[in-house]
């Protein structure tokens, strides 16, 4: 498996990765989106298993150790798998969610509290 690369807006990449045996014979492919702005965000940690070719695209981009926040829609293997190396990865990262996923799954799942966020909160970053 590869991951490709691609800048989607200025700054923002989608990192894609497909996998033919997910689904066959189409295939699936999981998108993880990075933007690196003053404090750069990963949308979907992705799998833990796929944390090694997802972290080497970052890493082609930026350093790891430069990403501030990790985010993701919901509380899924494919989003958050990877949320514990990335953390491990990236030190001064931070998960962010809202409040029910929070309480409920990612408190207890990662290794460092999430910051939970309010409803319309804007994270400028």
């Amino acid at each position: 498996m590869q991951t490709r690369i691609d800048e989607i807006g200025a700054d923002m990449y989608r990192l894609s990765i497909f996998v033919p045996e997910v689904a066959p014979p189409a295939g699936l492919t999981f998108n993880h989106f990075l933007i690196t702005g003053d404090e750069p965000l990963l949308f979907h940690c992705g799998k833990r298993k796929m944390f090694p070719l997802v972290s080497a695209a970052v890493a082609r981009i930026m350093p790891l150790e430069r990403l501030r926040w990790l985010a993701f829609g919901h509380f899924e293997a494919d989003e958050c798998g990877s949320m514990n190396e990335w953390l491990a990865a990236a030190p001064s990262a931070e998960l962010m969610h809202g409040m029910v996923g929070c309480r409920v799954s990612i408190s207890d799942m990662a290794d460092r509290p999430p910051r939970v966020l309010s409803n319309d909160e804007v994270v400028d970053i």
